[in-house]
């Protein structure tokens, strides 16, 4: 079981990070990855600014993986999340998880990205396409919504 964890200001490469997940392995029955992007709202956006408890961030996304791992079997999982500015269309954040079976590796990765985006420690600020700033971003009810099917 391998669980790879990254918070970093650049960018990843999907395939690479999936030919080191799988590379050399005979046990993995399915992968399954989730690549969030950043939208530009309907052109409201010119960047999201992604800022992070460093350490804690790093700490809190382990220990999200950790459980998921052990709740459905995984053979291993990877979770970069971005930080910094990002524009609209690029990558921020990645998670791939790889089990026996696809269920188990559909539900790896909805686990890890729900309590990821409601118990991670990252806040949001929002950069408009006419200037300005539009504020920090709270937490979406949705979110918690899916966070709480996992209890």
């Amino acid at each position: 079981m391998t669980v790879t964890v990254r918070v970093q200001p650049d960018d990843f490469d999907i395939t690479a990070e999936l030919r080191a997940m799988t590379e050399g392995r005979t046990d993995i029955g399915a992968t399954v990855s989730f690549t969030g992007h950043c939208r530009d709202e309907k052109g409201k956006l010119s960047a999201l600014e992604l800022e992070h408890y460093p350490g804690m961030a790093e700490a809190e996304i382990t220990r999200i993986s950790e459980e998921a791992v052990r709740r459905f079997d995984l053979l291993g999982i990877t979770a970069i999340h971005r930080y910094g500015r990002i524009l609209p269309g690029d990558n921020i954040v990645l998670v791939i998880a790889a089990a026996s079976h696809r269920q188990a590796a559909f539900d790896g990765a909805s686990f890890v990205m729900d309590f990821l985006k409601t118990v991670a420690p990252f806040w949001k600020k929002e950069h408009l396409a006419a200037g300005g700033d539009g504020g920090w971003v709270d937490a979406r009810e949705a979110d918690e919504t899916a966070r709480k099917r996992w209890q």
